[in-house]
């Protein structure tokens, strides 16, 4: 079983990527895969979560632009 299958869902089901959420967290990419491999703590899921609700809002505000 996967660890952070919340966050993993969060971010299928709304479209974002994981590399997304690790810019979004200032992180880079490998690093934020490195920490779903251990379930986060909820300060980080909370973060993750987030970071996939300010991407869907910019995506949403990009599509009101053009």
């Amino acid at each position: 079983m996967k660890m952070n299958n919340d966050v993993r869902e969060a971010a299928r089901r709304n479209g974002v990527y994981l590399y997304e959420i690790a810019d979004a967290l200032g992180k880079s990419e490998p690093t934020f895969n490195r920490w779903l491999r251990k379930e986060m703590t909820e300060e980080m899921k909370n973060k993750a979560f987030a970071a996939i609700e300010k991407i869907v809002e910019q995506r949403k505000g990009e599509d009101d632009v053009n």
